[in-house]
């Protein structure tokens, strides 16, 4: 069982996130998408209304840092 992922974990959501959308620009994705893929992760158990801007935007620039190493 994976452990538990919560708003603050910025850097394994990223890593998730490039893992499940691989091909997907995170600079691309509105904040209410990035929402949606953040509660929808396998091991998210924090409380979805926790979200914010600020979080959301760590978020997406971990996942942006994954996407650009993966792009090589």
């Amino acid at each position: 069982m994976p452990r538990e992922i919560m708003w603050t974990d910025s850097e394994e959501i990223g890593i998730q996130l490039q893992e499940k959308f691989p091909d997907m620009d995170p600079l691309t994705v509105r904040f209410t998408d990035l929402h949606k893929y953040v509660t929808e992760l396998e091991g998210f158990a924090d409380d979805p209304a926790k979200s914010n801007e600020s979080r959301l935007e760590a978020i997406q620039m971990a996942w942006h840092e994954e996407f650009e190493d993966a792009k090589g």
